[in-house]
């Protein structure tokens, strides 16, 4: 299937590992040009390398934290003098940190709060005047914790479900020239679940490393996600195959989660 990215601009917050490189690549793949970012530069370019071996689009790196608003703008400011426009911003972001309730201190949830929603926040502000010229889309990763609370992941559970709220009114507020939809991963085979998961056989906790991927898997489909098909995903609500598809949170998990909606 034909996408319709061919020349489009992407940028992609998050995105020198895990889903949202991940997504970068599969929009990269479908010719669209495509702004990464990520805080290590090292690794940032490394993941440039590595998505520039399957893009037919262009691939520039930009440095950036995304609880920094000058940050932000930055991102922002480099899409447009890049390729003249934004067509598609995804939104992505690590983890905060887990723990319960009770050992969950004031400056985590402020932190947890900057990163997770002021970051799409700031970042949907600043692209709004460029994605609307475009007849642009917003895609924001997000996770299934805000379908069905996770064990000992409070400030996920909890501070996600802000992002859900916003791309909501965005896609009220932002539309018809903007859509805007989210994806709530589930476990995906990322460079974080394999470290934990390497760290949890040298521990002696499993045998082998496919042992503790199984772990992971606790879900219909018996197996882990490949980060690549939330990627496709991504890039499929990008597109204008997906031209209908506004204010949706889709779940990729495998079918774990028991929530009917």
């Amino acid at each position: 299937m034909d996408l319709q990215l061919t020349d489009n601009a992407a940028l992609v917050t998050a995105s020198s590992s895990g889903l949202g490189k991940a997504s970068a690549t599969a929009l990269a793949r479908e010719g669209a040009n495509v702004v990464i970012n990520g805080r290590d530069a090292d690794r940032l370019e490394a993941a440039k390398a590595e998505i520039k071996e399957v893009a037919s689009g262009q691939v520039v790196a930009q440095p950036g934290d995304l609880t920094d608003e000058d940050g932000v703008k930055a991102l922002v400011e480099t899409t447009v003098d890049e390729f003249g426009g934004i067509d598609h911003l995804v939104t992505s972001a690590g983890g905060p940190p887990s723990g319960p309730f009770l050992d969950t201190d004031d400056e985590e949830w402020y932190e947890a709060y900057d990163l997770l929603v002021m970051s799409v926040v700031r970042l949907a502000r600043e692209a709004e005047p460029h994605l609307r010229d475009g007849e642009g889309t917003i895609v924001n990763i997000t996770s299934r914790s805000v379908k069905e609370a996770i064990d000992s992941l409070v400030l996920s559970n909890s501070v996600r479900m802000s992002v859900i709220g916003l791309e909501k009114t965005l896609s009220q507020e932002f539309a018809p020239d903007i859509r805007t939809n989210a994806v709530l991963p589930g476990p995906h085979e990322t460079e974080r679940i394999e470290n934990l998961v390497e760290q949890a056989v040298e521990r002696g906790d499993y045998d082998s490393y496919e042992e503790g991927l199984d772990d992971w898997a606790t879900n219909p489909l018996d197996r882990i996600g490949d980060p690549m098909e939330l990627g496709n995903t991504v890039a499929f609500l990008s597109s204008p195959v997906s031209g209908y598809i506004n204010g949706e949170s889709v779940l990729i998990d495998g079918g774990s989660t028991g929530a009917n909606l």
